[in-house]
C-alpha cells in the first residue's frame, strides 16, 4: 500500500514510518520544511509538502494514498480548544475525499479520561467533548464509517516513552527541575499506563493493515504503574525529593498538568493484543527513566 502519513518526523510518526516500510509498504509524508522533507527522505520516505492547516495538501495527499494515517499533532495544551479545532478539521478534510472507498483512515487518540478509576478497554465508547476536553479525534473520524470508510483509531497511554521523552512524564520531568521537587498527588497509587514508543509504531502498522471499520486498539503495554513509583523514578535521577501534594496544591504545582496527575486510569491492550498479534518488547517506563538519566549524566 501507498501510506499517507502526518505527523511522520514526529516521536511517534518516525518510529512507525520503518515498520511501514518493512512489511513492504511505500510511505508518503506531509512536511512543512525542507529540513522535514529531508529527514522523511533520510528514512525512506518521498516528502508531500503541506500542513495541517493547508487542508488542500491533505486532500492531495489522502487522495493518492491507498491508506491513511493521521498522527499529526500540535502538542499545545494553553491552546487545547484551537488545536482541537484545527485537528477535527484535518481529520475532516481527509476523510472528504476517502468517502466511498473502503480505504484505511486511522487517527490517533488517547486512554486517557476513558474511563477513571478503572482499565478502560477497546470496549469504551470515547468520552465525551466537552470545554475542559475538546479533542475529537476518534470521534470526528468515526463519522466517516458511516460514509465508506475504514476509519478506526490507535489510543495511545499518557506515556509513549523513549530515551529521549516520555510523554506527559517528560512534562513531570521539567517541572521537577523546575522547582527541586518530585510530586505526586495524595497516596500516589493512582495508575497511568505507557508503552515504549518502538512498540506504538509497531501497533501503527499492525492496524493500518486489519482496517476494521470502528475499530479502536490500545497502544499500552504496561497497564498500569503508580504516581509515586514515577515521581520516585524522576526524584532518583534528579537527586531531588519525592513530595506529596493534595489536590488543590497540585493545580498550583503542576499547572495544566495538574488536573491530570492524580487521577487513576489504567487501560488494557488485550483485546489489541489477540486481534493484532501484538506483542510488546520494549523495555518499561521506570527503566527506560533509569536509563536516561544515568545517560544524561544527570546532576541536580
Amino acid at each position: 500500500m501507498l501510506v499517507f502519513v502526518t505527523g511522520g518526523t514526529g516521536f511517534i510518526g518516525s518510529c512507525t514510518i520503518p515498520h511501514l516500510l518493512a512489511r513492504g509498504h511505500r510511505v508518503l509524508g506531509l512536511t512543512r520544511s525542507e529540513t522535514g522533507s529531508a529527514a522523511l527522505e533520510k528514512l525512506g520516505v518521498t516528502p508531500h509538502p503541506g500542513s495541517l492547516q493547508d487542508l488542500e495538501s491533505l486532500r492531495s495527499g489522502a487522495r493518492q494514498a491507498d491508506a491513511v494515517l493521521h498522527l499529526g499533532f500540535e502538542h499545545d495544551f494553553s491552546r487545547i480548544a484551537e488545536v482541537s479545532a484545527l485537528d477535527r478539521n484535518a481529520i475532516e478534510a481527509m476523510g472528504s475525499v476517502l468517502e466511498g472507498s473502503h480505504r484505511p483512515f486511522i487517527v490517533a487518540s488517547g486512554t486517557a479520561l476513558l474511563a477513571p478509576g478503572r482499565a478502560c478497554t477497546e470496549d469504551d465508547g470515547a468520552r465525551p467533548v466537552s470545554d475542559s476536553s475538546p479533542r475529537s479525534s476518534e470521534q470526528t473520524a468515526a463519522s466517516f464509517v458511516a460514509r465508506g470508510v475504514a476509519a478506526g483509531a490507535v489510543r495511545f497511554a499518557p506515556s509513549v516513552h523513549g530515551r529521549e521523552k516520555q510523554g506527559l512524564v517528560t512534562r513531570l520531568i521539567e517541572i521537577a527541575r523546575q522547582t527541586g521537587l518530585s510530586a505526586y498527588i495524595g497516596d500516589g497509587h493512582n495508575l497511568w499506563p505507557a508503552v515504549e514508543r518502538g512498540d506504538a509504531g509497531e501497533l501503527c502498522a499492525l492496524a493500518l493493515e486489519k482496517a476494521e471499520a470502528g475499530a479502536r486498539w490500545h497502544a499500552v503495554a504496561e497497564e498500569g504503574l503508580s504516581l509515586r513509583a514515577i515521581a520516585e523514578a524522576i526524584g532518583r535521577g534528579l537527586n531531588v525529593p519525592v513530595v506529596s501534594k493534595t489536590p488543590e496544591e497540585g493545580l498550583a504545582h503542576f499547572g495544566w498538568l495538574g488536573r491530570f496527575v492524580g487521577l487513576n486510569v489504567p487501560a488494557s491492550s488485550r483485546k489489541t493484543r489477540e486481534s493484532l498479534g501484538w506483542q510488546p518488547r520494549g523495555i518499561g517506563l521506570i527503566q527506560e527513566l533509569d536509563e536516561f538519566f544515568a545517560d544524561a549524566g544527570v546532576t541536580p
